[in-house]
């Protein structure tokens, strides 16, 4: 019995460019907020946006993190953007404790 394909997101190029463009900036200025200048070329930010590529998870979350939004509105084809952005999630806030016990 073979796996089934996971199936791509089919808004997610066009969600990530809305993010972009919603918070005005370039695709150089996007890689330096997503912390990967000098890593990545504003070229891979162009295939993500268009489809051509699909980003890692860690890359989807850096783009929640940048939009302030939960990972599910950029990844749910179900749930759209806010449309104000950045929005109001603040990932370091969210992130649990240590427990000192």
């Amino acid at each position: 019995m073979g796996t089934k394909p996971r199936q791509r997101p089919e808004n997610l190029g066009r969600k990530l460019l809305q993010i972009r463009h919603a918070l005005g900036l370039s695709q150089s200025e996007m890689l330096r907020r997503l912390g990967v200048e000098g890593l990545l070329s504003p070229a891979r930010i162009s295939e993500y946006e268009s489809g051509v590529r699909e980003p890692s998870l860690s890359m989807l979350l850096g783009y929640a993190s940048v939009a302030r939004v939960h990972l599910e509105y950029i990844i749910d084809d179900d749930v759209f953007l806010p449309t104000k952005l950045p929005g109001t999630f603040d990932y370091q806030r969210s992130k649990p404790k240590a427990s000192t016990s």
